[in-house]
């Protein structure tokens, strides 16, 4: 008996209702057997990986023969939030061989590599809307994760609709710049490349800086700071001498943007960027009004000066509370403009450089941005075409999201941060249309001006926290009645200290264990509205 089949009998056998039928999909199976480990978040373990693809209009059942991968993966869990407060999380991959040892592959028609992403779309029930982001954003910018539906098994525990996808990384065929090794440490090999973005930082720190912070603090009474984390080379690998390079050339952009001349054409800002991939990202961000956009998952890279050394935005990533999914801080609003987050949520501890605000001042950059606005809206990006490609995603899946919802049943359900509840897995389609065309049709008329807007929103209600400052345990209330729920502490490097799905009003929180420092506190109410908060621990 082959492995496939025993293992189709085993999930046959399984109290999940899909495997009574004979589950066979539309989209790729990916299966993956753990064996007597639990998957964690760091490190990786080693389990075996199998992955059905019959290819293009064939059905793919759990009974067919492994014919895409027959291997050996390191899976971890991955997420910074979705991790502590869904269920159904996500996952890291990397290709390996049986003795452990990093294995390059091409997978699902993707170039080969060894590092893969499973995103598991929870609160976006549409399941689709980093799919759609990332397929946007590969059709204009340099590079974008390739991306397929798939579903997964895990352990003959049926796990849904995931996005099979690429991890950001140095490489040919994903973020094209030059390998930078411990011993390039001067001269024009030591000008890059380089990766950093923006994002909560959510691994060990260990005794190697992760990060260093900009000297342009965030345009709010909060003055939050900037912080730019290194993803290649990695905070344990990169050297002095190539930290001390990208923190003094960021420095550097930063001070000319900031300056009187930044608009000068020899002296100015344009000599350090590629103002094309500025504009576009700033396109996706805006297309899909990104709650996250431009201060969390936010990527960057700079090649060599040989190679033009200028600063690239991208590639994009993580957009499951983009296209009208978050009900806070405007992210519901298809009016108004993502990049303003300072403006509809001051005292978020997680804001965006001053960046944006100041290319809005540029003309240059605004007639650029409408004509490449104007071009898209003419092509990718027509009404018919935005609706043509959600659609194409919902006929590929096919029967595929009924058992998603079988699985996890959230339709009809309010999940954080959803701003729109549909009772059926069509109605959130054509919520998310919906709000695509409105979206489009206002930036057709605001797109030539930028003008900061302030979204409509309630006010954000805050955390009282008392004692604070404190030496160790706190009492925490709202400013509105309710239980709290995903209740969040987060150190200053985006690190999640305490986590509680439920804690209501006034019960207390230990922080004698954790190091003095400010910590952030973040919670939902009824409803789904985000209230915050900081504590100083002493």
């Amino acid at each position: 008996m082959s492995k496939s089949v025993l293992l189709c009998l085993l999930l046959c056998a399984a109290a999940s209702s899909f495997a009574q039928d004979n589950f066979s999909s539309s989209l790729p199976i990916i299966i993956i057997d753990t064996g007597e480990d639990t998957i964690r978040d760091e490190p990786k373990i080693l389990a075996r990986m199998g992955i059905i693809d019959n290819g293009s209009g064939q059905r793919n059942a759990l009974a067919d023969a492994w014919n895409e991968y027959d291997g050996y993966v390191g899976i971890e869990g991955r997420g910074s939030t979705s991790q502590s407060i869904f269920p159904k999380i996500g996952y890291g991959l990397e290709t390996r061989t049986a003795a452990g040892e990093d294995r390059q592959v091409a997978l699902l028609g993707f170039p080969e590599e060894e590092d893969w992403v499973l995103h598991g779309p929870y609160s976006d029930k549409s399941l689709i809307r980093s799919a759609l982001a990332y397929h946007w954003a590969g059709q204009i910018m340099d590079y974008a994760p390739r991306v397929r539906m798939v579903e997964l098994v895990i352990n003959n525990d049926y796990r849904g609709v995931y996005l099979f996808t690429e991890k950001i990384k140095r490489d040919k065929n994903r973020v094209d710049i030059k390998k930078l090794t411990p011993e390039d440490t001067a001269g024009d090999a030591l000008t890059g490349g380089y990766i950093l973005k923006l994002d909560k930082f959510t691994g060990e720190n260990g005794d190697f800086e992760v990060l260093f912070e900009s000297e342009y603090n965030a345009d709010t009474e909060e003055e939050q700071s900037i912080r730019f984390l290194y993803h290649y080379p990695k905070p344990e690998d990169i050297t002095f001498a190539q930290r001390s390079y990208i923190k003094s050339w960021m420095r550097n952009f930063e001070n000319v943007l900031a300056g009187d001349d930044f608009r000068d054409p020899d002296r100015g800002y344009r000599r350090f960027v590629d103002l094309r991939s500025f504009v576009d990202f700033l396109i996706i961000n805006e297309i899909s009004r990104n709650v996250d956009g431009y201060r969390l998952s936010s990527f960057m890279y700079k090649d060599r000066e040989d190679e033009g050394g200028r600063l690239h935005m991208g590639p994009v990533w993580d957009f499951n509370l983009a296209f009208g999914n978050a009900n806070y801080c405007g992210g519901g609003a298809n009016r108004g403009w993502g990049y303003n987050f300072g403006i509809n949520c001051p005292s978020d501890f997680w804001q965006l450089p001053f960046w944006w605000d100041r290319l809005r001042e540029d003309p240059d950059f605004i007639e650029l941005l409408g004509d490449r606005w104007n071009e898209l809206r003419a092509a990718e990006f027509s009404d018919e075409r935005l609706n043509a490609t959600i659609d194409s995603f919902v006929v590929a899946m096919d029967d595929a999201p009924a058992r998603n919802f079988e699985r996890w049943p959230v339709i009809g359900e309010r999940v954080w941060p959803n701003e729109f509840v549909g009772e059926s897995y069509e109605a959130e389609i054509d919520y998310l249309k919906n709000w695509i065309q409105g979206r489009v049709s206002w930036m057709d008329q605001t797109i030539w001006s930028l003008t900061p807007t302030r979204t409509p929103d309630t006010p954000t209600p805050g955390l009282s926290i008392q004692p604070n400052p404190t030496d160790g345990r706190i009492r925490i209330l709202s400013e509105i009645s309710g239980e709290l729920f995903d209740v969040r502490v987060y150190d200053t490097f985006g690190r999640l200290m305490f986590s509680n799905d439920r804690l209501p009003e006034g019960i207390s929180i230990d922080l004698s264990p954790f190091p003095a420092g400010i910590y952030l506190l973040q919670a939902r109410k009824e409803g789904g509205q985000i209230v915050t908060g900081k504590v100083v621990r002493r």
